[in-house]
């Protein structure tokens, strides 16, 4: 059994999430309380009880789902199973950033503040209401491809998450994904519907949050993971401090390319996912990527006990 830990990204978010594993696991407590301190303000607050329209701020929303699956790591290593038992870590978007965290490439303060930054940049990216994103449900990813190319006419228009074999995501000026949403339909798309997303994620709208991120990327220290991390843009693993770095600006505007990513752990011989935090989101899309492996979810105290029996 080779296994691969997998962290979910934006729209996982839910009130109260983690609180059980914070009552369960001091070390899981402590993530919530260094991620506070590492933001100057208390998160852990809203997560718990706070309103979903405020925790669902991409700037929320992102450090929120991070400290989440951190604190799910910290319960599975307060019972003997550690990231280092997995062959490799993915994350999907932010969930990257989870994913090297717990692989000790990057410290939990850093990320925290890193994908602060991050949500806050891409949020004032795109001026409200100028972007917008869509699901394209039915379609493969080179056929979205071609959807997207035929809707752009002079704006943006990209294929940006490449979630499973019937599920991609584009980006772009909103008057161009709502020309894509038509043209999908035409071509035999199931459904293509617009997305309740405050910005327009993975495309080249996102420049200039991805220069920010260059920007504080430069500035914080970035250490070999012990596990190979796999990369969104690249769908294969990297260990090199220096591309994880560059990778991580290139995620910003590059598709996510979480279909194949999920290929290429199999090609390995994973055979098992284990993903780590909110919700079970990465584990459908993993199931219809690949039907032969296993999934387990990791977000509560029971689901660590399931692990450890």
């Amino acid at each position: 059994m080779s296994v691969a830990w997998v962290f979910p990204g934006q729209g996982a978010q839910t009130i109260g999430m983690g609180k059980a594993l914070a009552e369960a696991y001091p070390a899981a407590k402590a993530v919530f309380d260094e991620v506070d301190a590492a933001l100057g303000e208390k998160l852990s607050a809203l997560i718990w009880e706070g309103e979903i329209e405020r925790l669902t701020l991409t700037a929320n929303a992102q450090p929120a789902l991070m400290a989440t699956s951190l604190a799910a790591v910290a319960a599975l290593k307060a019972e003997g199973i550690e990231v280092g038992q997995a062959a490799f870590v993915a994350g999907h978007s932010l969930g990257e950033y989870s994913a090297l965290c717990a692989a000790g490439a990057l410290s939990l303060a850093d990320t925290a503040r890193l994908l602060r930054i991050r949500g806050e940049a891409m949020q004032s990216a795109v001026p409200v209401g100028v972007g917008a994103m869509a699901a394209l449900l039915g379609l493969d990813f080179a056929t979205a491809a071609e959807v997207a190319a035929e809707a752009a006419q002079g704006e943006v228009c990209q294929a940006a998450n490449d979630n499973d074999p019937a599920q991609v995501v584009v980006s772009g000026h909103k008057a161009a994904v709502e020309r894509a949403v038509e043209i999908a339909k035409g071509k035999g798309a199931k459904r293509a519907v617009m997305l309740p997303v405050s910005a327009p994620f993975h495309c080249a709208l996102m420049q200039p949050a991805a220069d920010r991120m260059a920007e504080a990327l430069a500035a914080v220290t970035v250490s070999a993971p012990v596990v190979p991390v796999v990369a969104n843009v690249r769908a294969e693993a990297v260990c090199d401090p220096a591309t994880i770095r560059q990778l991580l600006v290139e995620q910003v505007t590059g598709s996510v390319r979480w279909r194949e990513s999920v290929l290429w752990m199999v090609g390995q011989g994973v055979t098992d996912f284990c993903e780590v935090g909110a919700g079970k989101a990465l584990s459908g899309m993993i199931k219809r990527i690949a039907k032969d492996t296993t999934q387990k979810a990791v977000g509560t105290p029971e689901d660590v006990a399931g692990l450890k029996g």
